[in-house]
């Protein structure tokens, strides 16, 4: 099987993804080798999406996995899917030096995330992660300016601002632009979702924030139930837009890996 120069995240395509079935997943995903990750009963799993379907089947039995908790997880034999941070530790545990996902987490008042681990991941492993903005549902600006702090370079692939994922919100300053530069340890990049085909409701993101701190008083994750309310209230919109924003970026990591 083909070897993967870049892997992509699976808590998106598992337990963001409402209104997207399998079948359109197979008919809109570009790529026949190995290159979506998770975690089956303590196994990291490398497969094609038609080996990764049988997985997102069992989605309400499964967790999601960050990089601190996939040594755990494998210990204890424990399935689950990698956020963007899982996906970076386990593609520095196989020499791949890539990881993919669309919106990343950030600072927040979410339970358990008010530093989500994906930004310390930036800082701790050596893996160059593609991604489309921060959460709305967490202070992006914050976010953009910990990472900075902290010495990650964040370059935005079109232009040196960050105006929000879904929604557009105030643009803040990045590092730069990436204009081809060489990838090296703490870097993001960032390929934004265009400005016209965001949701321009931004009581929808309020509305999401509800529904994640509702699922948190029940025991549950947030970002499913904030995702799957902006999926609600935009008629299945913001599932479309994150499958290809996610296709999109994992099509940038193909192109630079290929250029590497």
């Amino acid at each position: 099987m083909e070897k993967t120069s870049f892997l992509i995240e699976t808590a998106l395509l598992t337990h963001g993804l409402r209104s997207i079935s399998n079948e359109e997943l197979l008919q809109k995903w570009p790529w026949k080798h190995a290159c979506l990750t998770w975690v089956d009963k303590g196994e990291i799993k490398i497969g094609t999406m038609e080996e990764f379907l049988p997985f997102r089947n069992r989605a309400a039995e499964v967790i999601r996995i960050d990089c601190d908790h996939l040594e755990s997880s494998c210990a204890m034999k424990i399935s689950g899917a990698l956020t963007a941070s899982g996906t970076m530790a386990a593609a520095h545990k196989l020499g791949i030096s890539l990881a993919v996902t669309a919106g990343m987490g950030g600072i927040s008042d979410i339970k358990g995330e008010t530093l989500c681990a994906d930004l310390p991941a930036l800082v701790n492993i050596p893996v160059v992660l593609i991604s489309t903005s921060p959460k709305d549902v967490v202070d992006i600006a914050g976010t953009i300016a910990w990472l900075k702090k902290n010495g990650v370079t964040v370059l935005g692939c079109y232009r040196d601002v960050c105006s929000g994922f879904m929604c557009i919100e105030n643009a803040v300053k990045l590092s730069g632009i990436y204009a081809g530069q060489k990838l090296r340890e703490k870097m993001l990049l960032l390929q934004e979702i265009p400005e016209e085909l965001r949701l321009k409701d931004p009581d929808i993101i309020v509305k999401a924030k509800q529904a994640g701190k509702d699922a948190e008083t029940r025991g549950e994750f947030y970002h499913p139930a904030a995702n799957g309310k902006i999926d609600e209230l935009s008629y299945g919109r913001s599932s479309q837009l994150q499958l290809n924003s996610l296709i999109a970026n994992a099509k940038l990591a193909e192109k630079i890996s290929t250029k590497a």
